[in-house]
């Protein structure tokens, strides 16, 4: 299992908040181009990509030992989060929208066998993805917003720890964002329920965006002692999901921030407003992705190999029957040869 996370956070930076010693980010002011951050994150788990991608941030690293996992978190609409400084960041040139989909086929097609955790999740859009083993382990995720709202409101959740300082509980820009971090805690429980996932040798992929603290900035603008709190509460959520990923797989995981203020162009993907009333379709109200079947390559490999043995066999048989010496090796004309001597 490999693990690194992405998060879009503010001011167009692509930060660094863990990795392995056998992933190597270098310091420096090299700016990566928004639409080759899949690339980097499909080559820090050692996959190879399309286009050489030429950008002197990620060096070579330990190339027999790759991380176990990778987790991308965008979060949207805000121009800078105060991040720890131990970390590496890099600016970001080109913001246009991007997705871990490439990574997912990539694990799809080279671990179908090992049915590897792939987990992508917008829980402000209701968008959700589960392949392989997330379906068992994160069956209890909270996706739509009324089952966010109903989390929050539990004994366990994150209300009761929380400092909410100048957000409420009765607004529901306020709740959407609070929900969002419940999301993050909920992930790395459930997780931390099934640590044998993270010891195995597939690698898992985690990929959520966030846009609570966008709509907070909407509501109250961002110079509002909310924005300014939720900012706070954000970063030390998200500094806390880090390190309890990272710690869950061993210290063999990478925790990245993609911090992104604005797309320079809109999503591919149909969106609504995040407060909108949910009016899901009911053939498939959560907008799941086709699920990955994993006897695929076995049925394949049997339709394949037996059309293989039929041809080799007809091939066989005629090559047999085109040179075949009727007086001798048919018993047929033989009997028929006899018969006439007899005469």
């Amino acid at each position: 299992s490999f693990f690194c996370l992405f998060l879009g956070v503010c001011g167009d930076e692509f930060s660094i908040l863990r990795s392995p010693q056998s992933v190597v980010f270098r310091n420096g002011s090299w700016p990566i181009p928004g639409e080759r951050i899949p690339d980097v994150a499909a080559l820090s788990m050692g996959f190879s990509v399309e286009d050489d991608l030429s950008w002197p941030g990620l060096a070579v690293g330990d190339l027999f030992h790759r991380p176990r996992a990778t987790v991308l978190v965008t979060v949207k609409g805000v121009d800078k989060l105060a991040l720890p400084a131990k970390g590496v960041s890099y600016p970001i040139e080109n913001a246009v929208p991007f997705s871990l989909d490439s990574v997912a086929n990539a694990i799809h097609t080279l671990f179908s066998e090992e049915t590897p955790v792939v987990l992508q999740l917008a829980p402000s859009e209701e968008r959700v993805y589960m392949v392989g083993k997330a379906n068992s382990v994160f069956e209890d995720l909270s996706v739509t917003l009324r089952q966010l709202r109903n989390r929050l409101f539990q004994d366990n959740s994150i209300l009761s720890s929380l400092p909410l300082n100048s957000l409420s509980r009765n607004n529901e820009v306020d709740l959407l964002f609070l929900s969002e971090l419940q999301v993050l805690h909920d992930i790395a429980s459930l997780l931390s329920r099934h640590k044998h996932l993270a010891k195995d040798h597939s690698p898992d992929l985690y990929s959520l965006e966030l846009a609570g603290l966008e709509e907070v900035g909407k509501r109250y603008g961002e110079d509002s002692q909310q924005f300014k709190d939720a900012s706070q509460i954000l970063v030390d959520s998200l500094q806390k999901f880090a390190d309890e990923m990272f710690n869950l797989y061993s210290g063999n995981a990478v925790v990245e921030v993609v911090a992104v203020k604005m797309f320079n162009s809109p999503l591919t993907r149909k969106t609504r407003s995040i407060l909108q009333s949910s009016q899901s379709e009911t053939e498939n109200p959560y907008n799941l992705a086709y699920p990955y079947n994993y006897n695929y390559s076995v049925i394949f490999n049997i339709i394949l190999w037996m059309m293989i043995g039929l041809a080799l066999a007809v091939i066989v048989i005629s090559y047999n029957l085109w040179n075949m010496d009727p007086g001798y090796d048919s018993i047929i004309y033989r009997m028929t040869n006899q018969k006439i001597r007899m005469d």
